[in-house]
């Protein structure tokens, strides 16, 4: 008689490789060529929608999980869409940098400790930059492929 395979519960030790591509199939993380990745389920390697995904399924199982707009990275929030003033930008960076629509910044966080991150959307000349600080697949559909190697 053999055995179940293990299946995934909360707080199972996972390693697998997985593919996560936005809305035009591009990768934004692959594994598969590369070492396998490691996680808890309940640690927040993953967010929370990814990982009740994963829940129920088997050891050895490979699969492809569409995720519906919104629900990997939660909602687009328009008020999340800030003008910065360039004095501002000046004062936190380079005062010579120049920016272009699409480029990252990182912004320090108010304690110094950490990071975010804002994508340049609008230019207001030497007045202001408008930048979207959602995640970049909020509110967008996302794919996740998954082949579960290992479950503990």
């Amino acid at each position: 008689m053999t055995s179940a395979a293990p299946t995934v519960v909360p707080g199972s030790f996972l390693t697998l490789h997985y593919r996560l591509s936005g809305p035009d199939g591009a990768d934004l993380v692959n594994t598969f060529h590369d070492k396998p990745a490691t996680l808890s389920i309940g640690s927040g390697e993953l967010s929370p929608e990814l990982e009740n995904r994963l829940l129920g399924l088997e050891e050895g199982v490979r699969t492809v999980i569409e995720l519906a707009p919104g629900e990997a990275f939660g909602p687009h929030n328009p008020e999340m869409v800030q003008k910065v003033a360039m004095s501002l930008m000046r004062e936190l960076g380079d005062p010579d940098e120049t920016w272009r629509v699409g480029d990252v910044v990182r912004f320090p966080t108010p304690d110094g400790q950490s990071s975010f991150a804002g994508v340049v959307r609008e230019l207001g000349g030497d007045d202001w930059i408008l930048f979207d600080f959602n995640h970049p697949l909020a509110g967008q559909p996302v794919t996740f492929e998954v082949q579960l190697i290992g479950v503990l």
